[in-house]
């Protein structure tokens, strides 16, 4: 078995109960841990809007959510571990990954995008990587994933079967191939599917035992919703349901709770979206 990996390096120093998890459950799917969070994004919708009529830019809800979400993996690092071949593993970067429907018909296609994030990005670097990523996609009509997808998907049952039979066995031992791991979903510190854009709600995702992405988020329809201020008076609200569900075994529910924290106050204090990810979210941890 492989001991270093080109995208992450071994964690050695993990208590006991830690070091038997992946023994215990040794398959993703087994460990899975799913909550919902609903956020205010009264705030952020003003800022949004206000900033895109002033500069003339396109800063949307999604985009937001990923730096809040790549901010928090910045300042709360054991989001950004996995564990593969039963050892635990940190990534090198923080890399978001999404899909991308040609159009919204049911027939459309779906592509696969894949974003590394880096320590002095902002939203606004971010949302641009994102607009200019889907852009050039939807004109491409798929990228070099889908070309390979659709080429291994032709094959043949009892080819598959035995293609990905060696392909969890590399995975295992650290050595899956460059080509078949950078930009795949699958291999991302986190899977954002925005069902929100076509109307739908914040379902549980499952994760993947495929891979090695450890963070599933299904962000919902903004709606309206009643909230009682700090006068006891009743407004309406932007609302936001968000599912994530997280493979347990890399850091306990308390570690993760906290995480979240910084979730929802970079939601409902959006000054701070326009800070590098790697500026201290000030938020009582």
């Amino acid at each position: 078995m492989a001991r270093k990996r080109r995208e992450a390096v071994r964690i050695k120093n993990s208590d006991g109960y830690h070091n038997i998890l992946p023994y215990v459950m040794p398959r993703r799917t087994e460990a899975e841990v799913s909550l919902t969070e609903r956020y205010d994004v009264t705030e952020l919708n003003a800022y949004m809007r206000g900033r895109n009529e002033a500069e003339g830019i396109n800063i949307k809800l999604f985009h937001a959510f990923c730096t809040a979400v790549a901010r928090t993996i910045f300042h709360r690092p054991l989001l950004n571990t996995f564990i593969s071949g039963r050892w635990f593993w940190k990534r090198n970067d923080i890399t978001l990954s999404f899909v991308v429907k040609q159009t919204f018909e049911d027939e459309s296609q779906e592509s696969l995008m894949f974003l590394k994030v880096d320590p002095d990005m902002n939203v606004d670097r971010i949302s641009k990587l994102i607009l200019g990523d889907v852009e050039k996609t939807r004109k491409a009509k798929s990228n070099d994933l889908d070309h390979l997808m659709d080429f291994v998907g032709s094959m043949p049952r009892f080819v598959l079967t035995a293609f990905f039979f060696v392909l969890r066995r590399l995975e295992y031992h650290g050595i899956m191939p460059k080509a078949l791991s950078d930009g795949d979903p699958n291999y991302s510190t986190v899977l954002l599917s925005n069902l929100g854009s076509i109307g739908s709600g914040a379902p549980y995702h499952h994760l993947s035992n495929y891979g090695t992405c450890s963070i599933m988020i299904t962000i919902g329809t903004m709606h309206k919703e009643g909230v009682a201020g700090a006068d006891g008076q009743i407004a309406a609200r932007d609302v936001l349901d968000v599912t994530y569900t997280i493979d347990e075994r890399i850091a306990d529910g308390f570690y993760f709770a906290k995480s979240l924290r910084i979730v929802k106050y970079l939601l409902e204090h959006p000054e701070h979206l326009s800070e590098p990810i790697a500026e201290p979210v000030p938020v009582e941890m």
